[in-house]
């Protein structure tokens, strides 16, 4: 009895034992919560809002105008402008078919035309540069300011000109300058390039040609042609620009607000005050003259 005793005292003695080693188990310490005032804080952007399609010429691209303009107009509105940037021709018909909010281009009977066929629902002048002749420094055709003449020489000697051949403003000015001469410019000196103002300067370029274009155009890439201006300061050269938002009747996509919201925003003072500073610090001159105010 004395030894059954015993051996309960032992093994009471054992278990104790081990369960006063047994480790103790603690609940996870919670993590510290972020401090707000410590977290790094997000850089701020614009936020666009939304967005219009701005169907407009190559000449308002290839000057570097749009730019310098619509990050500022995105920035101010949060509106994005989506640039198509094709002959005025081409973006009048995109007009007529619904397929951009905004117009601005440079072919004012025409445009006035897309008005009062119901496409547009206003068209306001914008700006205005000219356009001017360039050729060979050292060619045949150096007239002044009389594009007539000059035209009717390159005509007769067969001299090579390029044209954009595209149904553009600069295009359409062109032929209307050639119908005003009773000409029907063909033959192996006339190319048409089909092509935008900056590739048409680089054929005539290349070809040692002449060309019309928009003075704006011409001297944003003047340093990278070997082309001088022959021809300048004809009334007949003048160059106005127009802006048409487009009429919300043809689709039902057409962002009508943002449309006006730019047209108010190009015309306005701000706007006409920055198109009178593009260029001045670069070529001691702006490349469009604002139609209001400076």
């Amino acid at each position: 009895m004395k030894k059954t005793l015993t051996y309960v005292l032992l093994l009471l003695l054992v278990l104790g034992t081990v369960s006063g080693c047994a480790p103790k188990t603690e609940a996870p310490a919670e993590a510290p919560a972020n401090d707000p005032a410590e977290e790094p804080a997000a850089e701020s952007e614009p936020v666009v809002e939304e967005s219009i399609i701005l169907a407009t010429t190559t000449s308002t691209q290839d000057s570097g105008l749009l730019d310098f303009l619509l990050p500022i107009f995105t920035e101010e509105t949060g509106i994005e402008v989506k640039t198509i940037a094709v002959g005025t021709g081409n973006a009048l018909q995109m007009g007529r078919d619904g397929e951009a909010d905004v117009l601005l281009v440079h072919a004012k009977a025409d445009e006035l035309k897309l008005v009062e066929e119901g496409h547009g629902t206003v068209r306001n002048d914008v700006m205005y540069n000219d356009f001017v002749l360039v050729g060979p420094a050292d060619g045949e055709i150096i007239y002044g300011n009389d594009i007539g003449a000059a035209l009717a020489a390159i005509n007769e000697k067969g001299l090579q000109f390029v044209s954009r051949g595209d149904d553009s403003g600069t295009h359409k000015k062109e032929l209307g300058l050639w119908k005003a001469l009773s000409i029907e410019p063909a033959g192996e000196w006339y190319i048409e390039a089909g092509a935008g103002m900056g590739d048409v300067l680089k054929i005539a370029d290349e070809r040692q040609g002449y060309t019309l274009t928009d003075r704006a155009t011409y001297l944003a890439l003047k340093d990278t042609l070997q082309l001088e201006v022959v021809v300048e300061g004809d009334e007949g050269l003048f160059n106005q620009y127009g802006i048409i938002p487009v009429n919300p009747n043809k689709g039902d996509m057409i962002n009508e607000a943002g449309a006006l919201k730019f047209m108010d925003w190009l015309i306005s003072e701000e706007g006409q005050e920055l198109i009178s500073q593009f260029g001045v610090e670069e070529y001691g001159e702006p490349l469009f003259i604002p139609n209001y105010g400076k």
